[in-house]
């Protein structure tokens, strides 16, 4: 009779690696951090803490101050679309257990990695029209900006 214990093994190692990666961070790619450290690219996008952020939301689409605001909440933008006006500022809020990101298909904008807790900012591309995104990190999460 043949073990399966290489079985159980390569099963391990495949689940840690998946884990690895849903957990794993970097750094935004337009921006500063949440250290105030500069990261690398355009000054499109920047990273806080919550305390730093001052904002509480009201509602996912505005911010109690009345910023533009998208909240990360079980693995999901909310709202998952929204309307902006071409160059608006929009707050995102990662209220999540784990790093995300909000990244233009065409990556026209990016937060860059928003740790659990976290928010970060992006402005609005001067186009108009729908502005697909998606999580970077997880693919699966997507929501549409629309230009108007």
């Amino acid at each position: 009779m043949t073990s399966l214990r290489p079985l159980q093994t390569a099963a391990a190692l495949l689940l840690s690696a998946a884990l690895a990666a849903c957990s794993s961070s970097g750094t935004p790619s337009n921006g500063t951090t949440s250290n105030g450290a500069p990261s690398n690219g355009a000054p499109s996008g920047a990273v806080t803490s919550p305390a730093q952020s001052g904002a509480v939301a009201s509602s996912p689409a505005q911010s109690s101050t009345g910023a533009l605001q998208v909240i990360i909440k079980n693995f999901a933008f909310a709202p998952a679309a929204l309307t902006v006006k071409a160059g608006q500022t929009v707050t995102v809020v990662n209220q999540d257990s784990t790093a995300h990101t909000l990244t233009a298909s065409d990556k026209s904008f990016d937060t860059g990695t928003i740790q659990p807790g976290a928010s970060a900012t992006f402005t609005a591309p001067q186009q108009s029209g729908d502005h697909p995104y998606i999580c970077t990190i997880h693919p699966f999460m997507h929501g549409t900006l629309t230009v108007g």
